[in-house]
């Protein structure tokens, strides 16, 4: 995770970019806040909740505060997206 704008420097969100290896995945969990994502480049099974979609470049996901979601790259190349997430407290818990 690579991080763009921090909550020190902007006033209302975040900015960072996640980078997922090809081969990689991030295990499915929770988050206390809202994330907004926009994806640059590769592929990814993403879930969100109980839902599963494939995402790539030029998708936009909104992944609501306690939603449950993982990545898991398809192909390749690496999964590289944006997140912006509110400047509050989080807490990640992972599921299963």
């Amino acid at each position: 995770m690579k991080m763009l704008l921090s909550s020190e420097e902007t006033p209302n969100f975040a900015m960072r970019n996640f980078i997922i290896e090809a081969g990689g995945h991030m295990p499915l969990h929770t988050n206390a806040i809202e994330h907004e994502q926009y994806v640059i480049s590769g592929s990814a099974l993403v879930q969100i909740g109980d839902k599963k979609v494939t995402a790539e470049a030029g998708d936009i996901f909104l992944i609501p505060a306690g939603v449950s979601h993982s990545y898991e790259t398809i192909g390749d190349e690496s999964y590289s997206f944006l997140c912006l997430v509110p400047n509050k407290e989080d807490s990640i818990v992972l599921v299963g």
